[in-house]
């Protein structure tokens, strides 16, 4: 057992180590853009995992193992056993899978009171469930280039023209603005926003989108204030003393919503990693961008999983039925939710606002 967990640890650090070295690879604004849209392609998997699928992945391409440089789906053996395929041995790529483990109580407010649940051990008359992460291991996942078997389903995939905004996107991201209690108003030009495209006002509780674009820019742009809505509130006082990486955060978040949707992202500007990720005191560039990775993942994932639009796949052969803890459900830490889905809204009328005060820097 003590060799075991030798050899665990081991792995584990040697992993640790490899995250650290693709994150210092993440030197320009294009490098974090890459990073965003292939983590919007695998948004299932934390963000460090995404980094590692991608470094190993990329090794492989290079040496001529796979035929292409970016992955299509990834599973674990079993998973792919399940659907009618085997992994190639010695293909699989290395990545710290999360330990959960089910606890119970009847009394959810009072931390001492939540137990441990055996495996099959079911949870008394009364008692609420959750899951937790306890551990983390290392584990394997295989592309499917590096299996063979049963023929897969293929997932639908978007269709859009140039400038041409995704079916129902506006009035999902709406509606997720609104049910945050903001108003969403729609502005004629920039005059009218500052010269912004848009704008956020925490005060006044609006998100302000200038309708002199084409679609794709509007959608983008409600977008990029969703994300400031659900990250940089008045409440989030560390993220709004560090207002750089707010726009990187808010713009990312943007990033990946499009690229999930197969938007053209190449006009996404990000600036040098370097310097917003130096812009936190007291704390490692390579942590903040590591831990701003995640954020915007998440935040991310999470307003992805309330539309009701066609999206590209999350990286899950779509045939994958996650049942077992070695599955490729989200890695996420604390009680496992399902988001309930927000209410459809048509689009809003053009008017005016009210006077409001800019918040500077906000809106693209």
């Amino acid at each position: 057992m003590a060799m075991r967990n030798e050899t665990r640890g081991a792995k584990l650090e040697a992993l640790e180590e490899r995250i650290v070295r693709s994150v210092e690879e993440l030197v320009s604004g294009e490098d974090w853009r890459r990073a965003m849209e292939f983590a919007a392609r695998f948004r299932s998997r934390s963000f460090n995992n995404t980094l590692l699928i991608w470094a190993q992945h990329l090794d492989a391409y290079e040496q001529g193992r796979v035929p292409a440089p970016t992955p299509t789906w990834v599973a674990g053996f079993q998973d792919w056993k399940k659907m009618g395929r085997w992994a190639e041995a010695g293909g699989g790529y290395e990545i710290r899978a999360p330990v959960r483990v089910r606890f119970a109580t009847a009394t959810p407010k009072h931390p001492a009171s939540w137990r441990r649940l055996t495996k099959g051990e079911k949870p008394r008359p009364g008692e609420v469930v959750q899951r937790r992460i306890v551990s983390v291991v290392p584990a394997h996942v295989w592309d499917v280039s590096r299996t063979h078997g049963a023929e897969l389903p293929e997932l639908p995939s978007p269709k859009l023209l140039e400038g041409e905004a995704p079916a129902d996107l506006w009035e999902g991201l709406a509606a997720q603005v609104e049910s945050l209690g903001y108003e969403v108003l729609r502005m004629p030009d920039a005059d009218a926003i500052r010269g912004a495209n848009g704008m956020t006002d925490y005060e006044t509780r609006q998100v302000l989108v200038r309708t002199d674009m084409d679609p794709a820019a509007q959608v983008k742009t409600l977008a990029h204030e969703l994300g400031h809505v659900r990250l940089h509130g008045p409440n989030q006082q560390e993220a709004r003393q560090h207002r750089g990486i707010g726009e990187v955060e808010a713009e990312s978040v943007a990033l990946m919503i499009a690229a999930a949707h197969g938007m053209d992202t190449s006009d996404y500007t990000i600036p040098y990693v370097a310097g917003w990720a130096a812009n936190v005191d007291g704390k490692d560039p390579v942590q903040v961008i590591r831990d701003t990775g995640e954020k915007v993942r998440r935040t991310a994932t999470e307003v992805l999983g309330q539309l009701d639009t066609i999206q590209l796949g999350n990286g899950n052969p779509v045939s994958l039925r996650i049942d077992g803890p070695e599955h490729s459900r989200p890695e996420r830490s604390g009680p496992e939710q399902v988001p309930e889905r927000e209410s459809r809204v048509g689009p809003l009328p053009e008017r005016e606002p009210r006077r409001v005060q800019a918040v500077p820097g906000r809106g693209l």
